[in-house]
């Protein structure tokens, strides 16, 4: 009986020491998984930055809000906070204060991301509905549209050098479907991000590492 309580207790004492400690260099689930949000994020940041300026290169004269570049560049800037954040070593309970402070950044970006990509969203399905109906003739090196030739007081839009009004028709129109499918995946990936976040804060990830006890069975939380 004095051996096998031995043995026990040796064996016991043996799997206490091949765990892993609370603050072991294991980074949390939270802090890794938003390395494929941050590389979506900096893939989808540069598509809308690149649409933007391609709109801009059709005629000069257009809008901010319809050549959303800086939704991009906000992206951007995101992206690279989730980086930050993955390079950082998890500890547990956020006992480290650069951790809490990357974390709560990167989780207000991700919701300021996905305010900006729905206003970007609106403003590209507005645009793209008005542009698609526009009746457009060439004036010298501008093209001039209206929404209906047959009303006097019509409004007109004067897109300068365009220089062939079947870009304004055609590409142009193309080109805010682009953006609206574009911002809509950075909406969703800015959405997930944020969840990842505030999932990882207020409640539990585990790894699927089971240590088992004589009695008891702990989980190690990460």
């Amino acid at each position: 009986m004095g051996q096998k309580g031995s043995s026990e207790k040796k064996q016991a004492k043996k799997r206490r020491d091949e765990s892993p400690e609370p603050g072991h260099n294991n980074k949390c689930r939270g802090c890794c998984f938003p390395l494929l949000v941050a590389l979506l994020q900096l893939l989808l940041g540069v598509a809308v930055t690149a649409v933007a300026f391609l709109m801009l290169a059709i005629s000069p004269s257009l809008l901010t809000r319809e050549t959303p570049h800086w939704a991009g560049i906000i992206l951007f800037f995101v992206s690279i906070v989730g980086f930050i954040l993955y390079c950082i070593t998890y500890m547990p309970d956020e006992r480290t204060s650069l951790q809490f402070i990357v974390k709560l950044l990167y989780f207000i970006l991700c919701v300021i991301g996905l305010v900006i990509s729905v206003l970007v969203i609106a403003f590209a399905g507005y645009h793209y509905s008005q542009t698609s109906s526009l009746s457009c003739e060439q004036v010298e090196g501008d093209c001039v549209c209206t929404l209906d030739q047959d009303d006097p007081i019509a409004r007109t839009f004067v897109y300068e050098g365009a220089g062939d009004c079947e870009v304004i028709n055609g590409t142009l129109t193309l080109y805010f479907l682009l953006q609206i499918m574009l911002n809509l995946a950075q909406a969703l990936v800015c959405a997930v991000g944020a969840f990842i976040m505030w999932k990882d804060r207020y409640q539990v990830f585990f790894a699927g590492l089971q240590i088992s006890a004589p009695s008891t069975q702990h989980w190690q939380k990460v």
